[in-house]
């Protein structure tokens, strides 16, 4: 997990039927960086995280990822080329066991040649999820599933991870434990893009940050920048 992961999104219009979700959307993301996408709820940020992956129609505009053009290609040829995914909701498989759900995360051919030495460092990494391999995923607490969604993206040996509300309807010691780690994904030189609820430690993560408000980014900065800016704090800190 290193060194790779750039991302640029150029002039990007997405459409449902005759309404525009994105206008125009821009941004940079850097390779081995956190990046945090903020905005109220209809502003644009999933719809972007899931024209990046690949599974939106984009009706103008380029997505280049480590230097190669993405824009228009199948969500699983995109998955290949290393850019994963834990989309809101976990959506995890829920009548396959943990361990079928880690293995399901290695089926791209990117990851094939590698799956036993990922599945191994998956156990270390969420050692919860080796306590209950055998069991439904589907029977699993939310923190749980959020970790099984964590750990069967990286079985996909990705170099960038799309997280869409990570921490959404868990408990405060497990949206803790997302950020932690978050944070040591970042440390390993994985490149993330962050979509989350919880603004403030978003914020506190990121190298850099774009507020997004209907379909259109209006701020950017770095995230430090981001967390003192009188019309971030107000509008999503409360302060």
């Amino acid at each position: 997990m290193s060194g790779a992961g750039s991302l640029i999104v150029e002039g990007l219009s997405v459409a449902y039927g005759d309404a525009l979700a994105l206008d125009h959307v821009s941004l940079s993301v850097r390779a081995g960086e956190v990046t945090t996408l903020i905005g109220t709820n209809g502003a644009g940020k999933t719809t972007l995280i899931r024209a990046i992956a690949g599974l939106l129609p984009i009706r103008h505009g380029q997505i280049v990822y480590d230097g190669q053009e993405i824009t228009g290609r199948p969500s699983h040829r995109i998955c290949d080329l290393g850019l994963g995914q834990v989309a809101e909701g976990r959506q995890v498989f829920p009548s396959l066991s943990v361990r079928e759900n880690l293995l399901m995360g290695a089926v791209i051919p990117r990851a094939r040649s590698l799956a036993n030495a990922t599945y191994a460092a998956m156990l270390e990494l969420f050692p919860r999820l080796r306590e209950r391999l055998t069991q439904a995923a589907g029977t699993l607490s939310g923190g749980e599933q959020q970790m099984l969604a964590i750990a069967r993206c990286l079985m996909g040996q990705p170099r960038l991870i799309l997280f869409d509300e990570p921490s959404l309807g868990l408990s405060p010691a497990m949206a803790s434990e997302v950020f932690r780690i978050i944070r040591r994904l970042k440390d390993q030189g994985m490149t993330i893009i962050l979509v989350e609820q919880n603004v403030a430690a978003s914020l506190a993560l990121a190298d850099q940050a774009y507020v997004l408000e209907t379909g259109r980014i209006t701020l950017s900065g770095t995230g430090q920048t981001l967390l003192r800016d009188p019309r971030v704090r107000e509008a999503y800190l409360g302060l």
